[in-house]
C-alpha cells in the first residue's frame, strides 16, 4: 500500500468513524467536496475494492503494533503483552471500532477474509509470547499453547462485537483490562502473578 493511498484511506476512515459506513460508499465520496475524485477513481474501481482497502489499512495498523514491539525481542513476555495491550487500547478507535463490524453484514465474504487474516496473525504472535513466557517461567508449562491462544482470540473478538458490548454502554478500555487481567492470571506461575501485579501498579492501560 502506497503512502498516498494510506493517507487517503485515513481520511476516509475518519469520515466513517464520524458519520458511519454509509457515508463512505463511492457514490457518497464522489459527491463529497472534501475528497478528490481523481484519487477515488485512481484507487477504487468499485465499493468492493474500497472496502478491501479500508480493512487492509485497519489490519496493517493493527499488525504494526505487534511488529514494533517484537514478541521475540529483548523484553519479557508480560512486559510485551502490557506494551502491546496498551497500544491496542489507546488506538482502538482507529483499529477496529464498531463501525467496521458493519461490513460483516454488508460484505460478508470480504469481511470474513479480513477476519481470518487478522486471526492468523494474532494467533502466531500469541503463540510466540506464550512460548517465551514459559521459557521465562512466567507462564505455567502445563498450559496448552494452542488452546490458550485460541481463547485469547475468542475473547478479543467478543470485545470487538458491538452486539455483545455496545460501545455507548461499555468502555472498551475497561472491558479489555478485565479480559487482560483474567487472561494473564489464568496462565501465570506464582512468579508471573507476583511480577504481573507489580507491573500493573506502574502501568495504566
Amino acid at each position: 500500500m502506497t503512502k498516498e493511498l494510506g493517507l487517503f484511506l485515513d481520511s476516509i476512515r475518519t469520515l466513517a468513524n464520524e458519520k458511519g459506513i454509509g457515508s463512505v460508499t463511492l457514490e457518497n465520496l464522489y459527491s463529497n467536496p472534501d475528497f478528490s475524485n481523481e484519487l477515488l477513481s485512481k484507487h477504487f474501481k468499485n465499493d468492493e475494492v474500497l472496502v478491501k482497502c479500508i480493512l487492509e489499512s485497519e489490519r496493517n495498523k493493527f499488525e504494526v503494533i505487534f511488529i514494533d514491539h517484537d514478541f521475540d525481542g529483548y523484553f519479557d513476555a508480560i512486559d510485551i503483552l502490557f506494551t502491546v495491550s496498551k497500544e491496542m487500547a489507546g488506538k482502538f478507535y482507529n483499529l477496529s471500532p464498531s463501525v467496521t463490524h458493519e461490513y460483516n453484514k454488508l460484505f460478508p465474504e470480504i469481511y470474513e477474509d479480513h477476519l481470518k487474516k487478522r486471526i492468523d496473525f494474532i494467533y502466531g504472535k500469541i503463540q510466540v509470547n506464550l512460548q517465551k513466557g514459559i521459557r521465562e517461567e512466567l507462564y505455567r508449562d502445563d498450559v496448552s499453547i494452542e488452546l490458550v491462544a485460541r481463547r485469547y482470540i475468542s475473547r478479543l473478538l467478543d470485545l470487538h462485537d458491538p452486539e455483545n458490548f455496545p460501545p455507548q454502554e461499555f468502555s472498551f478500555s475497561k472491558l479489555f483490562m478485565q479480559m487482560f487481567d483474567s487472561f494473564v492470571i489464568s496462565i501465570a506461575t506464582e512468579k508471573g502473578i507476583k511480577y504481573y501485579h507489580e507491573k500493573r501498579k506502574t502501568i495504566k492501560l
